[in-house]
C-alpha cells in the first residue's frame, strides 16, 4: 500500500454501518415499539402483581431513551438494581433496572407495614436478602415481555442473579457496543414512586411485532401466593449473627499490659448474659453456656415480635 492510497483510506462511520445491518433504527420507528411495549406493561403488570402481593401498583409509560447500552446503563447511576435477562429467540442479552425505594417499600409493605405509612427511602445499596426479594419482580416484568413480543418457541426468559448497580461487573471493552433503547415506567407504592427500565438492543426491536397478552388475568391468578413464597425467601436467607458478652470493666494501665494467657472475667457473676444481634441490629437476649464441645447461647427474650425481628434484619 502507497502512501498516496492509505491517506485515502477513512474508518467506517459506526452508526451509518449499523443501520445498514438492522442494528440502529429510526427514532420514530423505536419510539413507537418502546409505546408499545409501555402500554402493555402499563396494562398487564398491575393486575399480575395486585394478585400476587394483594397491594396497588401503579405502572406508567415514561418515554425511552436511545443511545449505546453501556452508557444507557452508566445514566442510571447508583441506587439501581439491574437484571441481565435471556429470551430465546427473541434477544439473548437485555437488561431490566429498578430504582431502589419501590423495592425497598414493597419489602416493607409484604412484612406487614401499611404502604400509606412507609416514609419514601431514599435511593440506596439493596441488601442481600432485599434482592431475594426483589428478584421475583424482575421475573414478572420478563413475564409480561415475554407474552406481548413475538418470540416463537414458547420459552422461558432466563434471569441472572441482580446486582446493585455500583456492585455490577464492568462491561468488557474489547467486545463492540450495541445501540440500545432504554423504555423508561414508573412504578408506584403507596406514597414512592420510583422508575424501572427495560434496555433493549435496537437490532431486537426493529424486528420486534407487539401484542397484548390476551389472557392476562388468567395469567395473573394462576401465579396467586407469590407474597408468601416471598416471605418464605425472606426466612430461609442466610443471616450472620453476633453475640456480644460483657467482660467486667478494666483500667486503661491494666487492659495495655495484657498479655498471652491472662484471664478477663465475664462482667455476671450467674447467668452470663449475651446481646445476639445481625447487621448490627438487636435481636436477643441469651444466656451464655456450653452443650458438649461446643459453646452456645440460650434465647431468653427477643427484642420484638418475628415481623420486628424481620424488618430489623432487614433495614
Amino acid at each position: 500500500m502507497t502512501a498516496s492510497t492509505a491517506s485515502n483510506i477513512h474508518p467506517f462511520d459506526k452508526r451509518l454501518l449499523a443501520r445498514m445491518i438492522g442494528a440502529l433504527g429510526d427514532d420514530k420507528v423505536i419510539g413507537r415499539t418502546a409505546l408499545e411495549i409501555g402500554q402493555v406493561l402499563g396494562e398487564v403488570l398491575p393486575d399480575l402483581l395486585k394478585a400476587e402481593t394483594g397491594r396497588d401498583i401503579t405502572i406508567g409509560y415514561a418515554g425511552y431513551k436511545t443511545g449505546l447500552r453501556n452508557d444507557l446503563i452508566a445514566e442510571l447511576g447508583d441506587g439501581f438494581l439491574i437484571c441481565d435477562v435471556s429470551l430465546r429467540n427473541w434477544c439473548e442479552d437485555f437488561q431490566i433496572g429498578c430504582d431502589s425505594p419501590v423495592l425497598v417499600t414493597l419489602v416493607e409493605a409484604l412484612l406487614g407495614a401499611e404502604p400509606t405509612g412507609i416514609e419514601e427511602p431514599e435511593p440506596r445499596a439493596l441488601s442481600k436478602i432485599e434482592i431475594d426479594v426483589a428478584a421475583p419482580v424482575f421475573d414478572r416484568i420478563a413475564e409480561v415481555l415475554r407474552m406481548a413480543v413475538n418470540a416463537p418457541g414458547g420459552h422461558e426468559p432466563v434471569l441472572g442473579r441482580p446486582h446493585n448497580s455500583e456492585d455490577r461487573p464492568q462491561p468488557d471493552h474489547a467486545m463492540a457496543d450495541v445501540y440500545a433503547a432504554s423504555i423508561d415506567m414508573t412504578i408506584g407504592l403507596g406514597p414512592v414512586l420510583s422508575t424501572f427500565c427495560l434496555i433493549i438492543p435496537q437490532g431486537t426491536l426493529l424486528k420486534t411485532q407487539i401484542t397484548m397478552p390476551g389472557s392476562a388475568g388468567q395469567n395473573a391468578g394462576a401465579k396467586a401466593e407469590w407474597a408468601e413464597q416471598i416471605k418464605e425467601q425472606v426466612r430461609r436467607s442466610a443471616v450472620t449473627l453476633e453475640a456480644r458478652i460483657r467482660l467486667d470493666s478494666l483500667t486503661l494501665d491494666t487492659i495495655s499490659r495484657l498479655q498471652l494467657g491472662d484471664v478477663i472475667p465475664f462482667h455476671d457473676d450467674q447467668d452470663v448474659q449475651v446481646e445476639v444481634n445481625a447487621n448490627g441490629r438487636e435481636l436477643y437476649i441469651c444466656e451464655f453456656g456450653r452443650s458438649g464441645a461446643k459453646y452456645t447461647v440460650r434465647v431468653k427474650d427477643t427484642h420484638g415480635s418475628e415481623q420486628d425481628i424481620l424488618r430489623h434484619i432487614m433495614s
